[in-house]
């Protein structure tokens, strides 16, 4: 084994982390300026402040990468993982509809799907690493607090 094995092991976590990243990135763009517009929305006792979400976000987008990095390395790209993407996408999208066209009912939509998506990825993931599928289950049960939020912020606005 060579000396840059170890290295080009986590080299290869890098397309996963750019992807994340690009997801993320979308994400504050959709909310740049917004606190206002978020702060003025009819919300629930139990929200959170704004402030929250980007340290959460930014633990759970590490969390996710890691989780399709390990997944990858096992079996290569594979059906779990086009899963893995396609809730990925919808989770880059989702702010920019809710925030940035104010859509809270279409946000809904995607929001809806994406926990779907998470739920099937934790199941595909399971058989080829458990460490992959428990590392999605707090973004799991974050998108089903968002996914609360996002529904009240729906019927109240």
């Amino acid at each position: 084994m060579s000396s840059h094995a170890p290295v080009r092991r986590y080299v290869s976590l890098a397309p996963f982390g750019l992807a994340v990243a690009a997801a993320a990135l979308l994400g504050v763009l959709g909310v740049a300026g917004t606190t206002a517009e978020y702060q003025g929305l009819d919300q629930p006792s139990w929200a959170p402040p704004s402030w929250l979400f980007g340290p959460v976000w930014t633990i759970l987008y590490v969390m996710i990468a890691v989780a399709g990095w390990l997944v990858w390395r096992r079996d290569g790209w594979s059906p779990a993982l086009t899963v893995y993407a396609i809730q990925l996408v919808l989770n880059a999208i989702w702010t920019p509809i809710f925030f940035g066209f104010g859509q809270y009912g279409l946000a809904l939509v995607d929001i809806v799907l994406m926990w779907l998506l998470i739920g099937a990825t934790v199941w595909l993931f399971r058989p080829v690493s458990r460490l992959a599928a428990g590392l999605l289950l707090p973004y799991w049960a974050w998108v089903t607090f968002a996914t609360a939020l996002n529904a009240y912020i729906w019927h109240a606005n």
